[in-house]
């Protein structure tokens, strides 16, 4: 991470803090560094200083290190003995892993709308609706990092169809992890420019309640995705970083 782009992201960070809840600040504290990583704001291989982000959070050292600790256990920080909290580097088996479980939770949570809300209301879909917007905005602009940010927030809101906050939970860390992956691609938008148009198509499907023609488009969708990354990965010649 370049300065200007440190700096960049702790005046975000520092916007963030006046929605933390002092009874629980910890786990605000590891809301926001998540929503950092999610965004794109925290690349793989960042190092987390305690001394700027114990400033910026307005938290004691120990709030901070169990927002590490909540972090860590999540797989979204790893920390290094004698050099500090850094953000991971993933690697081909962390995309196969991630990608089975998209699939599984995606494509079921699409699947099931067909027996569980048949008659999904147009209100449902209306946060979709505008990640959709937004990433064909972004994508005019030529803003791509700001598409793929649209992006995993149409998939946030997806799996939102589940009314599960379980599955919420766990789709915080997952898209969380899967923007480390695509860090490794060097063109952000090579990699995000077909999934707009796939987007709205999905979008389509769900709108005319075709959901199994929906999670058949998806589970395609989430195979091509994958494969790309794959690509890019092998392109390079990452493999799984080893244990530090």
């Amino acid at each position: 991470m370049t300065e200007t782009g440190r700096q960049a992201w702790l005046r975000t960070v520092a916007a963030d803090v006046a929605r933390l809840d002092r009874s629980s600040s910890a786990e605000r504290a590891a809301d926001i560094l998540r929503r950092s990583i999610t965004e794109g704001a925290l690349p793989p291989g960042a190092q987390l200083s305690e001394v700027e982000l114990t400033e910026v959070l307005e938290v004691s050292r120990n709030t901070l290190r169990e927002a590490f600790r909540l972090l860590t256990h999540e797989g979204l920080l790893v920390y290094k003995l004698h050099r500090g909290v850094f953000v991971p580097e993933l690697g081909e088996q962390d995309v196969i892993d991630l990608y089975r479980l998209r699939r599984v939770l995606e494509v079921d949570v699409v699947r099931g709308l067909s027996g569980r809300d048949p008659e999904l209301p147009a209100s449902r879909l209306e946060p979709l609706h505008d990640d959709v917007e937004v990433a064909e905005a972004a994508a005019r602009a030529d803003r791509w990092p700001a598409v793929g940010t649209a992006n995993m927030r149409f998939h946030e809101h997806l799996i939102g169809l589940a009314d599960s906050s379980r599955m919420d939970a766990m789709t915080g860390r997952l898209l969380a992890e899967l923007r480390l992956l695509f860090h490794v691609i060097a063109a952000p938008r090579e990699l995000h420019e077909p999934y707009i148009e796939r987007n709205r198509g999905l979008l389509e499907l769900l709108e005319a309640r075709k959901y199994d023609e929906a999670a058949e488009d998806l589970h395609q969708y989430l195979l091509d995705s994958e494969h790309g990354i794959l690509a890019a990965f092998r392109d390079k010649g990452l493999q799984t970083p080893a244990a530090t």
